[in-house]
């Protein structure tokens, strides 16, 4: 039964990650053919911001206490898929924008949901869920494969795929094992829900600089995805979705190290590369945009496991390893709400505003802009981030960072 449940839930995870993978990074690229400025660009990425707000909300408030966890999946798995499906009838920013809030609120929580069903059935969730996350990575490795195969980076193909993909996703949901309602019938406190319990935490420092940290590390984070898509296309680089999957690969290999470096380096050590590693990334883009720059974008692409896992997989588990079992859950609520929340709406605002700001025009008319200014931008804001947190962070006196 373990082996059935394993396949189903790394089924599960592959679709939910290939309907993000099919049109998410290439999303600046297409909203580029309908003329849209760099600011609404950056607004269009903030609307999975919103989803992330409003989540806790749909886990907490009505999937916790009313319905059954594979049948609140199912139903926004297709609700998603129908309103993705409608998406290339819109041309303005006007009816664009509210409809990927829309979408992505739709989406948000099935990543929450999709986790708590692994969680409660397998029968040894610490061994055997990384080995199901894993498919997560290869179902994203595989959307932006099949995106480039069809030619689709700046059509609509893109959202067809994700609409098509997302209800078959939310079919499949319903075969998962059944999962009641956690708290039905209980009084859940909205505090519960949005984590504020968590906030006690903040009363040690060094979390609270762990906190901020993370928050302000978010600025420059989405400059990636805000602007990455758009920089590919003007060098007219071939199949890019598929070139940029290698962040996945990437992921998958250090996610495998993670433990180790954490057992030899501690958390402060392990965070500060992961943050080093952002610098290092945007550097390279902004060298790359004054040369080929070829070797050097690859390279910033196969930074991500060292960005996204030593970052923010490490920062999930310290925030683990701090917080009690009473508020466990509430400390990575709050967390998830500020990185891909808060943090996320002021990184892709200010990615879109900055991409507005260096513009240019070349002598026959065409759109281009200054990308080595772009890109040096977030460098310089994980520089000072940088610096912020190994002053200021302290590593736990008493942390078993692999056990976690």
């Amino acid at each position: 039964m373990q082996t059935q449940l394993k396949i189903k839930l790394s089924i599960f995870m592959f679709l939910q990650y290939f309907i993000w993978s099919s049109w998410y990074m290439t999303l600046g690229a297409y909203l580029g053919t309908l003329n849209f400025s760099g600011e609404q660009i950056g607004l269009a990425y903030g609307a999975f911001a919103w989803g992330a707000i409003l989540s806790p909300f749909i886990v907490g408030l009505i999937a916790d206490r009313f319905f059954a966890s594979e049948k609140i999946i199912a139903v926004l798995g297709i609700a998603g898929g129908l309103v993705m499906l409608f998406i290339p009838r819109l041309h303005t920013f006007g009816s664009v924008y509210p409809t990927l809030i829309l979408y992505c609120t739709l989406y948000a929580p099935t990543l929450a949901l999709g986790n708590s069903v692994s969680m409660t059935h397998l029968a040894d969730a610490k061994k055997d869920f990384p080995f199901v996350k894993i498919f997560s990575a290869v179902g994203w490795i595989a959307g932006g494969v099949v995106l480039s195969q069809l030619k689709a980076e700046q059509s609509t193909v893109q959202y067809y795929l994700a609409g098509g993909t997302s209800m078959v996703f939310g079919l499949f949901a319903l075969s998962l094992p059944h999962t009641p309602p956690k708290k039905k019938g209980q009084n859940v406190p909205l505090g519960e829900v949005l984590g504020l319990d968590a906030l006690a935490l903040l009363k040690k420092p060094a979390f609270a600089i762990f906190l901020l940290c993370m928050f302000l590390i978010c600025i420059p984070l989405y400059f990636y995805f805000v602007n990455l898509g758009t920089y590919l296309t003007q060098l007219k680089w071939e199949d890019m979705a598929q070139k940029m999957t290698l962040a996945q690969v990437s992921d998958v290999i250090f996610l495998i190290l993670l433990p180790l470096m954490l057992n030899k380096l501690g958390y402060k050590k392990t965070i500060f590369l992961g943050i080093l590693a952002w610098v290092v990334r945007y550097f390279m883009l902004s060298a790359s945009a004054s040369s080929t720059g070829t070797v050097l974008i690859f390279g910033a692409i196969l930074l991500h496991g060292i960005c996204y896992d030593f970052l923010f997989i490490a920062g999930q588990l310290y925030v683990d390893g701090e917080a009690n079992e009473r508020i466990r859950g509430a400390a990575q609520g709050l967390i998830a709400i500020i990185l891909w929340g808060f943090g996320s709406l002021v990184g892709t605002y200010l990615a879109g505003r900055v991409m507005d700001m260096h513009k240019l025009a070349t002598p026959n008319g065409d759109i281009t802009h200054d990308w080595a200014a772009i890109w040096s931008t977030p460098a310089w804001i994980a520089v000072a981030v940088l610096i912020v947190f190994v002053l200021f962070f302290r590593e736990p006196k008493k942390s078993e960072p692999a056990s976690s």
